[in-house]
């Protein structure tokens, strides 16, 4: 309990008193008893109580989220132009009043839900876009009263500035904002675009009357019931659009897969056919060149054998005859061909030479 309520409280019980000691004078005197004791108090009762609602009446507690605007009936305007300020403050008694206007934050709701704005039942903002559709816009408008512009406020508006200002005054922004918006736009890409050319407007125009604008909050936006059954439409047709699309390129890959298979399969065939190829060639090729060394070594032997028939004749008679079987009794020789070899001798130092010619 402030100062001044307390002296408010003091002037009730002295006026309490006064009416109480007056009754008693009243009785007293009819009963012819003596009443100059109950007329002090009377009068001392009267004084008090006129003293403090005298002081009442002028003492005002302003608190600190409030200021006061003093009615004056002694003021040349009929007010004061400057506010009252926070704490306890003094005016002239019974000639001057106060209202006090609250400057802490205060939140006017439109909401399409009954129980969460300032109306009851639905209180959205309808608004229709550029490209005709109607949606409804639930919003909260979160503003106060700027301590500067207290006189004015009462002056302009009286109590009377949250519904014949706020209100109005945003549910036209909303409208004419909306407006130049499609209804794709509001919903999505220019949602915070929109919100805050509201925003800008609204602090321009609540500054014009006093007021100051914290924050606007779009809360949700609402489509008509045609356009959300469309919208849902849309919206089931692309979804199946896109399950096609992811169809198409499941397939896609699959096919992609299976030829790359192909082609892993192609090469893996090409890389063996250029394998067993080339295992030819290199088999067919050191064929050759065993043959070639074979050749080589044979001719080289072969040179090796003229060398030494060359150089020992009879190395080739000796070779033949070391040839011949140990026990040998008759030799066969063509009868018109020259013998090249010198005919062994047979035991007992005789040749024997039967033409072939006698041979049955």
């Amino acid at each position: 309990m402030n100062v001044a309520s307390f002296i408010q409280v003091i002037a009730g019980v002295a006026w309490l008193l006064f009416l109480g000691s007056l009754a008693l004078l009243v009785m007293r005197a009819s009963r012819r008893s003596p009443v100059k004791g109950v007329i002090t108090l009377v009068v001392v009762f009267l004084v008090l109580a006129v003293v403090m609602s005298t002081v009442s009446a002028g003492l005002v507690f302003i608190p600190p989220q409030e200021r006061g605007v003093v009615i004056s009936a002694v003021a040349d305007k009929g007010y004061r132009e400057e506010a009252l300020q926070p704490g306890l403050r003094w005016i002239v008694p019974f000639f001057e009043s106060v209202v006090t206007y609250p400057i802490s934050s205060q939140t006017y709701t439109m909401s399409i839900a009954g129980s969460e704005g300032a109306i009851q039942g639905d209180d959205s903002i309808a608004a229709r876009t550029s490209d005709g559709q109607e949606i409804y816009v639930d919003a909260s408008v979160i503003y106060a009263i700027n301590p500067v512009d207290v006189v004015q406020v009462h002056i302009v508006w009286q109590s009377r500035y949250t519904d014949e200002l706020v209100r109005p005054l945003s549910r036209g922004i909303v409208r004419d904002i909306v407006s130049q918006f499609g209804v794709e736009e509001v919903v999505s890409s220019q949602r915070i675009v929109m919100t805050d050319m509201i925003n800008q407007q609204m602090t321009k125009r609540l500054e014009e009357n006093g007021l100051i604008l914290i924050d606007f909050i779009l809360r949700n936006i609402t489509f008509s019931v045609e356009y959300a059954a469309s919208v849902e439409q849309k919206q089931i047709a692309e979804q199946q659009a896109q399950q096609a699309f992811f169809v198409v390129e499941q397939r896609t890959q699959e096919a992609e897969q299976a030829r790359q298979v192909a082609e892993g399969l192609a090469d893996a065939a090409v890389i063996a056919a250029q394998g067993r190829a080339q295992a030819v060639v290199i088999e067919a090729t050191a064929d050759a060149e065993a043959r070639v060394i074979q050749a080589e070594a044979e001719a080289e032997a072969l040179g090796l054998i003229a060398d030494a028939l060359r150089d020992n004749p009879d190395l080739l008679l000796y070779q033949y005859i070391n040839n011949l079987s140990p026990n040998i009794q008759v030799m066969l020789v063509p009868n018109d061909n020259p013998y090249l070899l010198t005919l062994p001798t047979l035991p007992g130092g005789e040749t024997a030479i039967i033409p072939e010619s006698v041979i049955p």
